[in-house]
């Protein structure tokens, strides 16, 4: 089970040491939100941010491109210092061309769906990927509930790849907090990820084992 700490609700302020905070708590990951302001709607941060986060950490650093037509800066993403690069198929033009541009610069690949997109959209190019991000909130904002609607979708990705013999983590993001945690687990999340829950708490490594 890995956690992955969303920078989304860092103080953006004292980021460099509320990176030091999430790795002193044992999160595994930086979850890296990019958002455009078309695809979805709200605007966070960049290849600069990202640059100077490669340049202080030795992280795990998972960029999630809220973009459209994400393979436009998936080199750049990769250069800057992406470890895996997920982008969303509903936003991506040709998604087997994207995952290929996200291989060839020598990154892992994930792709994401919005609670609203069926799982069916994406079956073909799943056994592409090394993992599937499901949204469990609308994507654009941090601080939103959980859609439990979500977990049957979970249920359906990870049906696919054990039918399929993959090797495949399964992510989510959004309302992730020790109650709802063990829901997704048990429908066959692997990676969780986590913004104003672990930030907002007092003791962010007791928070970060209670997700566990």
């Amino acid at each position: 089970m890995i956690v992955s700490a969303s920078i989304l609700s860092a103080d953006l302020c004292r980021l460099g040491e509320d990176i030091s905070r999430v790795k002193a708590a044992g999160c595994e990951h930086l979850h890296f939100d990019v958002m455009d302001g078309v695809f979805v709607p709200n605007i966070s941060y960049g290849i600069p941010v990202l640059e100077s986060v490669r340049k202080n950490t030795d992280m795990f650093v998972d960029v999630h491109l809220m973009i459209t037509e994400p393979a436009r800066l998936i080199p750049a993403f990769a250069k800057a210092g992406a470890d895996n690069i997920t982008f969303h198929a509903e936003a991506a033009s040709d998604v087997r061309a994207a995952v290929a541009l996200v291989r060839e610069h020598g990154k892992r690949c994930g792709i994401a769906i919005k609670p609203g997109t069926p799982v069916s959209e994406i079956k073909d190019v799943i056994p592409l990927a090394d993992m599937v991000l499901v949204m469990t909130v609308e994507p654009g904002f941090g601080g939103q509930g959980f859609i439990y609607e979500t977990l049957d979708k979970i249920r359906e990705v990870r049906s696919i790849a054990e039918e399929k013999g993959l090797d495949l983590r399964i992510q989510v993001d959004g309302g992730i907090n020790a109650r709802t945690a063990p829901l997704v687990k048990e429908a066959g999340a692997d990676v969780l990820v986590t913004g104003s829950y672990l930030f907002g708490a007092e003791d962010m490594k007791s928070a970060a084992d209670a997700l566990r």
